[in-house]
């Protein structure tokens, strides 16, 4: 497993940025909530998304992220310079520390990656099992990573909206 910080610290493709976070209470859960703002960086960042290549990363680009005490995993929105949503990336965790200024969480590989319509498509099943193969992750873990990334999934199946204004409620609470 990984330690991931929120802020994006040592990440070398940033070369400017800024960072605020806030924790906020959504529905009886405490949740912290960072947007990075992305000024410049030393290249863009494309990616595969299904049938698509998409920049998620590039100056001016923001993303907002969001991590739950009670959740599984979190939910970093990328959007770009005019503000549109490019991609919703959902991290399976098994730990997340709300502590300003030292966010934190314990990456455990799988990911679930969403496009602004609702179609996704679950991602890093390679790490996943290279991490299991070299010991890193117990045979628990991985079935757990599997268990939780199955839930997002039926979820965003199920009724995506229910992501979308979570965000929207995070992102406004942010700016307040």
């Amino acid at each position: 497993m990984k330690t991931k910080y929120l802020d994006k610290r040592g990440w070398r493709r940033l070369l400017r940025s800024d960072y605020k976070e806030k924790i906020i209470n959504y529905d009886g859960e405490k949740v912290l909530v960072g947007l990075i703002d992305i000024h410049k960086v030393r290249s863009p960042l494309t990616v595969p998304i299904l049938d698509k290549k998409v920049r998620v990363c590039d100056n001016h680009y923001k993303w907002l992220q969001i991590m739950s005490e009670n959740r599984s995993y979190s939910i970093t929105v990328m959007y770009n310079d005019k503000g549109e949503v490019l991609q919703y990336y959902f991290d399976i965790n098994t730990q997340h520390i709300l502590e300003l200024g030292k966010a934190r969480r314990k990456d455990i590989y799988l990911d679930v990656l969403v496009l602004p319509d609702g179609r996704f498509e679950l991602v890093d099943e390679r790490d996943l099992k290279r991490a299991i193969k070299r010991g890193y992750i117990t045979k628990e873990q991985h079935d757990y990573a599997y268990s939780v990334a199955n839930e997002v999934m039926t979820k965003i199946e199920t009724d995506f909206s229910q992501f979308e204004t979570f965000v929207q409620y995070c992102q406004k609470s942010l700016i307040q």
